[in-house]
């Protein structure tokens, strides 16, 4: 490989390189926005008398399928029966 070719090639993965991680950047900030925003609904409901770590159980509950849902709440339901609760 010849010099021109060696630095036409250096050059081509470095801006695909730099793409690669401004692409991803600009991912992380959206994220970082999703997740500011999220946390704002969470402080309105709060503020409207919502309990939010019930709200947040509720989803992830909705993330599951229902047979796992019954199943751990039946395994749970088991072990409270055998510590008397």
């Amino acid at each position: 490989m010849n010099e021109e070719t060696s630095q036409s090639t250096y050059r081509v993965a470095s801006d695909e390189i730099r793409a690669f991680i401004e692409r991803f950047e600009r991912l992380d900030a959206e994220k970082k926005d999703i997740a500011d925003q999220q946390k704002e609904v969470m402080a309105e409901a709060k503020g409207r008398g919502y309990d939010t770590k019930a709200l947040r159980k509720i989803v992830g509950l909705r993330k599951r399928e229902p047979h796992e849902i019954s199943e751990e709440e039946a395994v749970l339901e088991l072990y409270k029966e055998a510590l008397g609760m």
